[in-house]
Formats: structure tokens, sequence, C-alpha cells
């Protein structure tokens, strides 16, 4: 089954607004975005806490736990093997806008048995993006409605949408995973001290597939730097391109499909 988006108008101006904002950044990478978004953010009383730059958490518990290796997080799976997940777009976007966010819900149904489906009554669990102060989103499904933001300033682009929903599916950053020293030497000397934590390791779900320095997930090289010089380098070659996906990789759909057993896409 599939299911259609639902077509929005607003104002010229807002939309050209929209346009110019997605062509200045369209060399950015992810985690530079998130970097830019989230770097100076003043949360609200009602936001959760921040790691990782865009990872919420909501007790201190939360803060080194995968919630999908210690609890499960997984959103459940329908009789007819597709996964469907309801979403609801808050009225805080302009049309343009809408549309960045429903490509990004929709890509996945090209690629994995994952259907995100707008909101209906009676629905218990469910997606809430909102445009709220920064890009985040918990990792895996929460319970009742969680809260994905993507502020209107700043986060709005086709591979962060991605990434953001990559988290809400389960998925931590590609850097945190647990075989990450046999593919990228942190550079701790360079990185801001409080930010350090940002680079613990964690007990994450790889699907058997290798470490990506592509994925959607992996974070630029100069991540949380103090001095402008890499954070994270690859090896053994580290002249190899590090964060810089434009959208989900093969390995990102791999896993994706995997720990869903979209059996139909599972590479």
């Amino acid at each position: 089954m599939y299911f259609s988006f639902s077509t929005h108008h607003c104002g010229c101006l807002q939309e050209d607004a929209a346009v110019i904002e997605e062509d200045t950044s369209a060399e950015l990478s992810v985690g530079e975005i998130l970097e830019r978004a989230n770097r100076n953010r003043i949360r609200d009383t009602d936001e959760p806490e921040l790691v990782e730059l865009d990872i919420a958490v909501y007790s201190e518990a939360e803060k080194n736990a995968d919630p999908c290796t210690s609890n499960g997080c997984m959103w459940l799976k329908w009789t007819d093997g597709k996964v469907y997940i309801p979403y609801y777009i808050q009225n805080q976007y302009s049309s343009r806008e809408i549309a960045i966010i429903e490509r990004g819900l929709e890509s996945f149904s090209s690629f994995s048995c994952i259907r995100f489906r707008p909101y209906r009554n009676g629905d218990s669990d469910y997606i809430s993006i909102e445009n709220n102060n920064g890009c985040y989103s918990s990792i895996g499904r929460r319970g009742n409605g969680q809260t994905l933001s993507l502020a209107r300033q700043g986060c709005l682009y086709h591979n962060t949408v991605q990434h953001e929903l990559l988290h809400a599916l389960g998925f931590n950053h590609e850097q945190t995973r647990s075989d990450r020293d046999n593919h990228i030497r942190v550079a701790w000397e360079n990185i801001i001290e409080n930010m350090k934590h940002n680079f613990n390791k964690k007990n994450t779900l790889n699907q058997g597939t290798g470490y990506d320095y592509m994925s959607v997930m992996q974070y630029h090289k100069t991540a949380f730097s103090k001095n402008k010089q890499p954070t994270m380098i690859p090896i053994p070659d580290s002249n190899v391109v590090l964060g810089k996906a434009k959208q989900m990789s093969q390995n990102d759909i791999d896993r994706l499909n995997r720990l869903y057993k979209c059996c139909e896409y599972a590479g």
C-alpha cells in the first residue's frame, strides 16, 4: 500500500526564500548543516537536551545508552510486510518547506519497506515534525507522539531530513559505531574539551555492514573542532573523503532493510 502526499500552497515569497536557502547550502554536508543550525541553540524549557549535536535525550540515563540495543526501539511491521509510521507536520511551514520534508519522507518507500503516512485519529505512536530550535530526533520509537525538529532556518535539506528520520528509525551516527576505531582515528587533541563525549562509542546496530565514510549518518572531519583541524582521520588512508553525503548511501539503505527485515529490498 502506498500513500499519496497532499500538496499545500502558500505565498511565493516564503517559497522563494526556501529555494534560495536550499541552493546556498547545497555543498554543505549533513554534519556541517547540523553544526551550523544547532551550534548556538537555546532550548525552550519543554525541549530535550541534545547530544552529538542532534540526538534528543530526555533523561541522564539515555545519554550513553543505545535504546535500540538496550530496550528495543523498532517501529512495528504489519502483516503485509510494511512498516507504517504515522507522521504529523505541524502547521508552521510554507508549501516549499513541506515539499522538502515530504520528499525525504517519501524517499524511503523507493528502497525499503518503510512507509511514512499522514497521522490519523487514533494513531498511538507517531512522529510530530516541528519547527523548534534546531534539528533533532530521538533514537528509535519512543511510544506516543515523539518530536522530530526541523527548524525552518537551517534544517530543511534532503540529506538532513533523511538523517533525522534514520535517527527516528533507530540509527546512531556512524562515528559512534562499535568498530569505529578500526576505520577512524579520533584526534582528541583537536576536539573542544566539553564536546569529547560526543565521540563515545555505542553498541550499535551495524547489521553486518561495513563502516561507511559516505553514510548520511557520518559527520564531517572537523566536527566539534576547537582549532579547525580534523577531529576524525580515516585509517589507513587519511585522504579518504569523509562525511560528504548528499543522501542516504547504499550501506545506509542495506542496514535499514536488514534491521526491519525488508526481505524484498535487503541486500
